[in-house]
């Protein structure tokens, strides 16, 4: 039965895109009749354009409105199989352009990774006598900072200008890492941060970037985009892991290597990204601003929304004045998101950046009873456990969707009570309890962030919508930043308790 429910699903979707192409054919052939003088080259680009729009309609559930659910059949259901999962696989990413996706898919590794492999370093950056919220304050501020200021003046950089830019940052503050000898009692460490501060600037400059730059690209690019960053965590801490402790290499050789990681980018951006929709968005430039139509011109150029237009305006190309009407409508918007969204994602940031450095740092083992040779083993390879979790629960909303965000964040803050007590008292009888935890902390974590914006997505007025995900975003940032100055006191503080009571594993890192 659910198999002929299933076929019938599919007949409906075959019928339904027979219905768009036939009006597509009739507009195309009206279009053809005004539009003959029309080049060879404007005609790709033109195709491209339509070919986006078609992905967008892909993607439109019940009232046009982008669900982002596949509905597969449940593992071990009468419907499930390998047939089922592949049809519904297809027919999701139909109109998808492989290069697109992949082009955006090493975007969001490449400008997320060197920002995860500095916080798996973190350690070997400060040693232990330094708590190690100072790198992630470096390793964020940076990049919260240039997400509020750029935006007014990065549409004037030309895409390919932005991409060198951030590639030449991003390895010079890994090199200014890598290379910065172990000498100067704390002047060492002050170079090091620079370095940090240097690549943060990167990474933010990068994520305003390359999510503008999916207003050309259509949803798809925003989901490998997605993808991409989810994945990142975990080939950053796997990779840093893998590096330093199983092949064996030292610190300095491990991040130099990661140094030229950024180089991806710019492969990924001229060689592999196709350039029709920047081409096709500067011909529309041009045509706006010929001499003389100014007026004309300024009437019949609405304001599109960056997740809805996907056919070619210019967004970030134009410079388009706010006035004190829409600031202070986003003040109002802004405020109707705070419980719904904003506070659910501040609080399981705040909670689970404290855990990884604050508490994660003390939460030691002797040695024989571990799977580690040495206690420098076991802030990396929480980060990994953690980052897996993460990896898991943002590539989960096609299957599974949490509506209520305040469960998975107040049990984020049980873990963190969890682990604080731990730390204190000593009560866990085994590091592979402290494993699963970890583990299950990545994945609360990345369960309300995913589902805080497919919520956004599904529930906020399509005019809202774009406002909303951009100003929600801020409590991620804000929550990493909180979690840094509580995880600086959290360290030292647990670390001299543990010390005063004769563990002193923490000052044997």
């Amino acid at each position: 039965m659910d198999m002929d429910i299933f076929t019938l699903e599919l007949f409906e979707i075959a019928g339904a895109e027979d219905a768009r192409c036939a009006r597509r054919e009739e507009e195309s052939d009206s279009d053809d009749d005004d539009d003959d003088d029309n080049s060879d080259g404007d005609d790709v680009v033109m195709n491209w354009a339509e070919g986006v729009a078609t992905t967008e309609r892909g993607w439109e559930g019940k009232g046009g409105q982008a669900t982002g659910e596949m509905r597969l059949p449940m593992p071990g259901s009468a419907g499930a199989s390998w047939a089922a999962y592949r049809a519904r696989f297809k027919a999701v990413f139909n109109g998808a352009d492989p290069a697109v996706l992949v082009a955006f898919w090493l975007f969001g590794l490449i400008n997320n990774v060197i920002y995860v492999i500095i916080l798996s370093a973190a350690l070997d950056l400060v040693g232990p006598n330094i708590p190690k919220g100072v790198v992630l304050l470096a390793d964020v501020m940076p990049s919260f900072l240039t997400k509020l200021v750029a935006p007014y003046f990065i549409h004037r950089v030309p895409y390919s200008v932005r991409i060198l830019s951030f590639v030449l940052l991003s390895s010079s503050g890994m090199l200014l890492i890598a290379l910065t000898p172990p000498t100067a009692e704390g002047g060492s460490v002050t170079i090091k941060m620079i370095g940090v501060i240097i690549s943060s600037l990167s990474s933010g400059g990068g994520e305003l970037s390359f999510l503008g730059l999916t207003h050309y690209y259509g949803p798809f690019s925003l989901a490998a985009w997605g993808s991409g960053t989810g994945g990142a965590g975990l080939v950053g801490a796997g990779l840093y892991v893998l590096l330093t402790t199983t092949i064996g290499f030292t610190v300095q050789n491990s991040l130099l290597a990661s140094a030229f990681l950024p180089l991806i980018m710019a492969i990924s951006f001229f060689l592999i990204l196709p350039q029709e929709p920047l081409k096709f968005a500067r011909q529309k430039k041009e045509y706006r601003t010929i001499p003389g139509d100014e007026g004309a011109d300024d009437e019949d150029l609405p304001t599109e929304s960056l997740l809805r237009d996907t056919t070619g305006s210019t967004g970030l190309l134009d410079s388009t004045p706010v006035s004190a009407p829409t600031f202070r409508q986003n003040l109002r918007r802004a405020k109707s998101l705070f419980f719904p969204y904003m506070l659910p994602l501040l609080l399981v940031y705040i909670a689970e950046y404290s855990i990884n450095q604050g508490v994660a740092p003390t939460l030691l083992f002797p040695l024989p009873s571990t799977p580690f040779t040495d206690f420098r083993s076991f802030y990396p390879f929480y980060n990994f456990l953690y980052q897996i979790g993460v990896f898991v629960a943002r590539s989960s909303t096609p299957f599974i969707r949490i509506r209520a965000l305040y469960l998975p964040s107040m049990l984020q803050v049980v873990n963190l009570m969890v682990l604080i007590s731990h730390a204190m008292y000593n009560w866990i009888p085994s590091v592979y309890l402290v494993f699963m935890i970890i583990f299950w902390e990545g994945l609360l974590g990345g369960a309300v962030y995913v589902n805080t914006f497919a919520d956004i997505l599904e529930e906020v007025p399509e005019e809202d919508r774009e406002f909303s995900l951009g100003a929600t975003s801020v409590s991620d940032s804000g929550g990493i930043c909180i979690a840094g100055f509580i995880g600086m006191a959290l360290e030292v503080s647990l670390c001299n308790w543990q010390v005063n009571r004769g563990r002193t594993f923490c000052k044997q890192l």
